[in-house]
């Protein structure tokens, strides 16, 4: 293993980890914009003990997302240096614009909503719960934007191997960024969705906490009925303008191999096994033509084979088209358990129906696993490219690199990251498992200019407590 491959195995590793607690925290940062919309629309004190609930996983996940990002931008100057020289231009600002907007965003607002209920007035909390879901997405924009263009890189000149901008507008709005950003958005939403309607699922097949449980069981359909069908959409969207601008991405995903004879079409593969090395599918099971219709949208539509440019120029076919394979199938799934579970909602049958418990609480983690799937598809898939078409990967890493130091890096990063998130994802568990519990926290303030009775909101002391 030499250093660049070592590099690239650190990057992915520590990506694969810190993508996790954004994307969750993403979505429940939304859903406790909503639940405490609830508690003061209705005043059920259900609602609040829901936000308490939720706010001590967010607070959690949330920390683990920071602490499992911090070391990502240490490795573009330690691995990647060549990449940060001649691309800082560009990627600099874009991350910069994330820290100045959505990271100060969040942190201004994130005390606020997690001791300052008592503290201010009902008014101010609820806005200060807004704003931390509104810096979560602003984060998004900004990261996919960046990543974007290194996918489809638009306003730029090249002098002498080093990239500056010459639009900022084509920068950040690259061709691939507005779908990118609603697939993202819409993923993550969808992650926090089943591990929400997962969790109330089990409560009810537990038979504990049950009206908690209904009520996120319930939520948790309605959003995914709006959510999964136009993830479809928006993927199928997506998967166009990735055909146009990254074709043989497309072709690894769809193991795609030959031009066929015209007006026969492209076949849409379910199973094969790639070989790279015969450069063909061995035990392919596929549909003659469907890959036109869903990739072309014709019944003979064709798209660029992996064998139009040379080997140098392919990504890894066998994980791009299997991770795709995960990624879509987990995703009929859910499309198919939102869709039994929004006909039992209808014949009010939801919450007695064993398949659609027994199915939500199956999948409640399925959003991660697309996520990653997803994730691996867009990464490896613009390989060998890290700037695609004009900035090789094994052209980016630090010219200066050792690979027994990238391989200490890589071996304390796996053993840190096993005891710190091990320990967090364990505590996340016994969160969940303890359930929401009634409180009785201090009475807002009509002007937050009172001081409460207790020193720290109910939301504070549980942390304090679970701590």
């Amino acid at each position: 293993m030499d250093a660049l491959l070592l590099s690239r195995i650190q990057f992915g590793f520590v990506i694969s980890f810190h993508i996790l607690f954004p994307a969750f925290t993403i979505g429940l940062a939304s859903w406790l914009a909503f639940v405490e919309w609830r508690w003061l629309r209705t005043r059920d004190t259900l609602w609040r003990d829901l936000f308490f609930f939720w706010t001590k996983i967010f607070a959690v996940s949330f920390g683990m997302g920071v602490v499992s990002g911090i070391v990502m931008s240490f490795q573009f100057g330690t691995n990647w240096a060549t990449l940060s020289e001649q691309a800082g231009n560009i990627l600099g600002p874009l991350l910069s614009y994330e820290v100045l907007t959505a990271f100060f965003l969040e942190a201004t607002f994130l005390g606020v909503m997690l001791f300052g209920w008592g503290r201010v007035s009902e008014k101010l909390h609820f806005l200060a719960t807004c704003m931390v879901a509104l810096g979560t997405l602003i984060s998004t924009f900004w990261i996919i934007s960046a990543n974007s263009w290194m996918q489809t890189p638009t306003g730029y000149t090249l002098v002498d191997g080093v990239f500056h901008p010459d639009s900022w507008w084509d920068i950040v709005f690259n061709p691939s960024f507005p779908l990118r950003l609603l697939h993202m958005v819409l993923a993550a939403f969808i992650t926090t969705c089943f591990v929400i309607g997962g969790v109330g699922a089990s409560y009810l097949l537990r038979g504990v906490h049950v009206e908690a449980g209904r009520r996120m069981l319930k939520a948790a359909v309605l959003f995914a009925a709006i959510t999964v069908p136009l993830q479809v959409v928006v993927g199928d969207q997506h998967g166009l303008v990735t055909l146009k601008h990254q074709p043989i991405k497309v072709a690894a995903m769809e193991g795609h191999w030959e031009h066929l004879p015209k007006g026969e079409g492209v076949p849409l593969v379910l199973f094969a096994v790639p070989n790279e090395k015969a450069e063909r599918n061995d035990l392919e099971i596929a549909i003659p033509r469907a890959g036109s219709v869903i990739l072309t949208h014709t019944i003979d539509g064709e798209i660029p084979p992996l064998k139009s440019v040379p080997a140098s120029e392919r990504p890894p076919v066998k994980p791009v088209f299997y991770a795709f394979r995960v990624m879509v199938g987990l995703g009929s799934l859910m499309l198919l358990l939102t869709l039994w579970s929004l006909f039992q909602y209808w014949r009010d049958g939801l919450y007695a129906s064993r398949v659609a418990l027994h199915g939500w609480r199956a999948m409640m983690l399925s959003g991660f696993v697309c996520i990653l799937a997803g994730w691996y598809v867009v990464e490896i898939g613009r390989q060998p490219y890290v700037i695609y078409g004009l900035l090789r990967t094994a052209d980016a890493v630090s010219p200066i690199l050792a690979a027994a130091s990238v391989m200490t890096s890589l071996i304390v990063y796996a053993v840190v990251y096993a005891i710190v998130f091990g320990a967090g994802i364990w505590y996340l568990s016994r969160l969940v498992k303890k359930g929401p519990l009634p409180h009785e926290p201090p009475q807002h303030t009509a002007g937050g200019d009172k001081t409460p009775a207790r020193p720290l909101s109910a939301a504070g002391d549980n942390l304090e407590e679970g701590a």
